[in-house]
């Protein structure tokens, strides 16, 4: 019985907190005061060509976003490439939706004078994407004749 008592008080506990299930899968987190953020860079989806890219022409300007909306703002276009030239770049804009693996994506605490000696709560929240999967399938194809 205690047993069950001390599982109920855990669960409880945890779901005050509001801990999700896969952490790494959360674009913020707010289990401190630090307040950390999923960003992207739009401009590394332009140099490596990315499939989910999108353009459109308006009032004489090219503007781009993401159709997978892991960034739901849409850039001008020639204002990116031409930061792109500068030294830091253009830069990064928040994630609104969990990164993709070919995203290049970084955590970035808003708020790092903030942070206790206890440091992060969540520390799976840093977890990013992997690149590729974990296993690979290869088919062998033979003449059966």
């Amino acid at each position: 019985m205690a047993l069950e008592a001390h599982n109920r008080f855990v669960h409880e506990a945890a779901v005050e907190i509001g801990i999700p299930l896969r952490a790494q899968d959360e674009v913020e987190c707010r289990h401190c005061a630090v307040h950390c953020e999923k960003v992207v860079h739009p401009g590394a989806c332009i140099r490596m060509g990315c499939p989910f890219v999108y353009a459109y022409e308006a009032w004489g300007r090219t503007y781009m976003g993401c159709l997978q909306k892991v960034f739901d703002v849409e850039i001008d276009l020639s204002l990116l490439e031409a930061a792109e030239t500068e030294l830091g770049g253009f830069g990064a804009v928040r994630a609104r939706r969990s990164p993709l693996p070919m995203c290049e994506v970084e955590v970035v605490p808003c708020y790092r004078s903030r942070e206790d000696e206890l440091g992060c709560r969540n520390p799976e929240f840093h977890e990013l994407p992997r690149e590729r999967a974990s296993f690979r399938v290869f088919a062998r194809v033979s003449d059966v004749s």
